[in-house]
């Protein structure tokens, strides 16, 4: 041999002896101190796992969490895919004690000649040390990395028999759209169980984990079938699956499943506001623990709700040429779609709604919807917005008057007032009609929505036991002590509004909303039960009246005409609502057994159309509501009326008892509490002997809103 010669091998042999000490020496040196995780903590492997909620029969709502993922054992996850993810991953898996050295050499040649990091030669054990312990390794493209991370594969092969290996790298792996480990992604895909996949399905979820983001099935369907078909040939060259399977399985369609699959777009409002509760009680528990919650959402109801309330919308919107001022939700949709601008956000320039329904007996929710649409706006407009009640709050009025020892029958007079303000102006509020009617009894200026009759009814009692009645129906928002409050001038969280009608429904008892039945850690230990909360705020007999006089605004009353045609006959009762200048409408209504409200108007409140009143615009969403509860659902039955209550024929115009002196027409019975009916008998007057309706010509004033309301998001 040429001393030349010799002289390149012996110094190339020099330099491979001092390559293989360096890497001896980095090998004993690399988890020196700290710098290597424990693999103890896998004796007890327990990583993050979502929070699963639950409808109030059982069924699958959706799940919360930071890493969405559901443990399996190995041994029920099918032999196809633990085939398509070592023969993609790492065909050697059970052959090597770690480290793959046939790998470990074609990368280095690879990255050599490439002149960097080009190709990795990790295996399932390493992987899975990576993601066990992201925090000591690092995806940092270094030597000294990929030492530690060896050294730790390494450490666990010691330990671990290759199955049990094979199964926390499955329940561990991240595979895309929130999904980690095989189950949850293929809840998450293909809308079933692991146990369920065929033999395409598994070989799209092998394909994953080289890159989730760039082969999601979801956005980019072709790279995935594509990758997919890639996994099948290699696991035909290995002989894991005939010719034959492999091309019906790259012929098979990617079929994936609606929404997000596993976790469900069901009621994505109601699902938030439980998440933000569950995090008040539990912190970070409830994205890691894995616990089990149980809701008081009906599935069945909640649809009813949102197609209720999406009808309606759309029938706001799409009414007579011209009713609607504004751009609909679909046109300012497109319109953003198509300049391919971001969604607004909290705030949306479109008609907003939301619905709420509840059991009134437990205060459990059972359908609540936020808004329009999720994906467009996060913002709860049932449990975060303030906005402006209008007549909706008004009962409060007359069930602070009936406790007060005021009859149905207690005469008002609709007739013009004007109060002076603090800025030194006068505030003349107005109808809805702009007419004054003169004298009538409590029960008809309610069943009409007068506001002349409840400002002075109000201002009768004194702002402050008003407010103080209001707050025992559960508001906690500021109420200043204005007349203005008495027809709903005053903010409110319409979710609190809503189940203030609680009260009457159970003839007396405000029950407070719940969301969560129940709550269970993993293994099915009850870990939290929340306690119903109810408060007398009325007497049987106060509640009654009360129930009675708002049954007459469904029979007779401001919301008739959503009724009318409906076929809706069940025994109910409610309120219609609408504010200033027309730019909030309500609907708030109720049976024995279920409370239903309805809001509509905008994020930034503005007029909605003319003559936009809650009894033509959110009432038909209530009652075609109400029909389809009903219809899988029992009847509800009557309110009992307490036996002590008292019967007479009264005056509809002075609230006297009747006699042969005043017109038949106007005599109707009238339900009293012992001691407060009428002794005094109706003077003698003709036939149609009453005050003709006065036209209201003063100029417009604004109901004055009280300092410091705030009604946008």
């Amino acid at each position: 041999m040429k001393k030349p010669l010799r002289y390149v091998l012996l110094v190339a042999a020099a330099l491979a002896g001092l390559s293989l000490l360096a890497m001896g020496l980095g090998w004993v040196l690399v988890c020196r101190g700290n710098a290597c995780p424990s693999i103890s903590v896998l004796e007890k492997y327990n990583p993050r796992q979502t929070s699963k909620l639950f409808a109030a029969d059982g069924r699958f709502v959706a799940e919360l969490g930071l890493e969405r993922r559901t443990l399996v054992p190995l041994t029920q996850i099918p032999k196809v895919v633990t085939a398509a993810f070592i023969i993609t991953e790492d065909r050697r898996f059970y052959e090597h004690s770690g480290i793959d050295l046939i790998g470990v050499f074609r990368a280095g040649v690879t990255n050599v000649l490439r002149g960097g990091f080009s190709q990795g030669f990790s295996t399932i054990t390493m992987q899975l040390a990576r993601n066990v312990f992201p925090e000591k390794l690092t995806r940092e493209k270094t030597l000294l990395r990929k030492l530690r991370e060896a050294k730790v594969a390494r450490s666990i092969e010691a330990r671990y028999g290759k199955d049990r290996i094979l199964e926390l790298y499955l329940n561990q792996i991240y595979l895309g759209s929130g999904a980690y480990g095989v189950e949850t992604a293929s809840q998450r895909y293909f809308g079933k169980s692991v146990r369920e996949l065929n033999l395409a399905e598994a070989a799209t979820l092998a394909a994953l984990p080289k890159s989730p983001a760039r082969y999601d099935p979801r956005r980019f369907p072709d790279r995935a079938i594509q990758r997919r078909n890639t996994v099948l040939e290699l696991m035909r060259r290995e002989g894991s699956i005939s010719d034959a399977d492999a091309s019906l399985a790259k012929a098979y369609p990617l079929r994936l499943a609606r929404g997000r699959g596993g976790s469900s777009d069901v009621a994505p409002y109601f699902v938030e506001w439980v998440r933000q509760l569950l995090e008040e009680k539990f912190g970070e528990r409830i994205y890691q623990d894995g616990l089990r919650v149980y809701t008081t959402l009906d599935l069945e109801l909640q649809g009813a709700a949102e197609r209720a309330l999406d009808r309606q919308l759309r029938a706001v919107e799409g009414g007579s040429a011209g009713a609607f001022p504004h751009r609909t939700y679909e046109q300012i949709l497109a319109a953003a779609a198509a300049a391919d601008e971001p969604a607004p956000g909290a705030v949306t320039p479109y008609l907003q709604g939301a619905f709420v329904a509840l059991d009134p007996r437990n205060g459990a929710v059972r359908a609540l919807v936020g808004g329009r649409d999720y994906d467009d706006s996060k913002f709860n407009r049932m449990t975060q917005a303030l906005r402006q009640p209008g007549s909706t709050f008004k009962p409060i009025v007359y069930a602070t008057a009936i406790q007060s020892g005021r009859p149905p029958s207690y005469v008002l007079d609709d007739a013009p007032i004007e109060l002076p303000q603090v800025a030194g102006d006068t505030w003349q509020p107005r109808n809805y009609d702009l007419k004054f009617e003169g004298p009538m009894v409590m029960r008809r200026a309610l069943y009409q929505s007068r506001n002349l009759p409840a400002i002075r009814l109000g201002m009768e009692l004194g702002e402050q036991s008003v407010v103080d009645m209001a707050r025992k129906f559960g508001l906690t928002t500021p109420i200043p002590e204005y007349p203005s409050i008495h027809i709903g001038s005053a903010d409110v969280i319409p979710l609190q509004m809503i189940a203030a009608y609680s009260t009457f429904a159970n003839l007396g008892w405000r029950v407070a909303p719940l969301a969560i039945l129940r709550v269970e850690d993993a293994h099915g230990k009850e870990l939290w039960k929340p306690e119903i909360s109810r408060d007398q705020v009325l007497t049987p007999e106060e509640s009654w009246l009360m129930v009675d006089m708002m049954k007459d605004v469904l029979r007779r009353g401001s919301a008739a005409g959503a009724i009318a045609g409906t076929g809706f006959t069940l025994p109910a009762g409610g309120k219609t609502g609408t504010t200033n200048d027309y730019t909030d409408v309500w609907f708030i209504g109720y049976t024995a057994d279920l409370v239903a409200g309805v809001w509509m108007g905008f994020d930034r409140p503005q007029k909605i159309m003319t003559n936009a009143q809650g009894g033509r615009l959110a009432a038909p969403a209530w009652v075609q509501f109400m029909i389809e509860a009903y219809q899988r659902k029992p009847s509800p039955p009557d309110w009992p009326r307490p036996s002590s209550l008292v019967s007479r024929q009264v005056d509809d115009l002075t609230g006297l008892l009747a006699n042969p002196g005043c017109p038949a027409s106007d005599a109707y019975y009238e339900w009293f509490i012992p001691g407060t009916e009428p002794i005094a008998e109706c003077p003698p007057r003709a036939s149609g002997d009453r005050p003709a309706p006065v036209r209201d010509t003063r100029p417009t004033r604004k109901s004055p809103p009280p300092p410091g309301a705030a009604k946008k998001p």
